[in-house]
């Protein structure tokens, strides 16, 4: 879908990364890998966050966990904010 997308971390997700499970840090690994190829991506569940997240997005990781990002130039650039479960997310 992109030709080219720039994937930057921001220090909370970074320390978010390293506090899950090494099983939890696979799967998100491959999360980000399929939405590397196809942000679109069916399995993703991509959509548009909205309240007080409204500019954000999030995609499945599992059935709880998420990753909240912001995607600019139609995702050419993406910013990974946050990773973690659904209650440690939206609260």
């Amino acid at each position: 879908m992109t030709t080219s997308m720039e994937i930057i971390y921001t220090k909370r997700f970074s320390k978010q990364y390293e506090k899950l499970s090494p099983k939890l840090k696979l799967k998100v690994d491959e999360t980000i890998d399929v939405f590397g190829n196809n942000p679109l991506d069916p399995e993703l569940r991509n959509h548009a966050l909205k309240g007080y997240l409204a500019g954000q997005r999030s995609i499945d990781v599992t059935g709880d966990v998420r990753i909240i990002f912001e995607q600019h130039q139609q995702y050419t650039l993406v910013i990974m904010l946050k990773v973690g479960t659904h209650s440690q997310l939206y609260r």
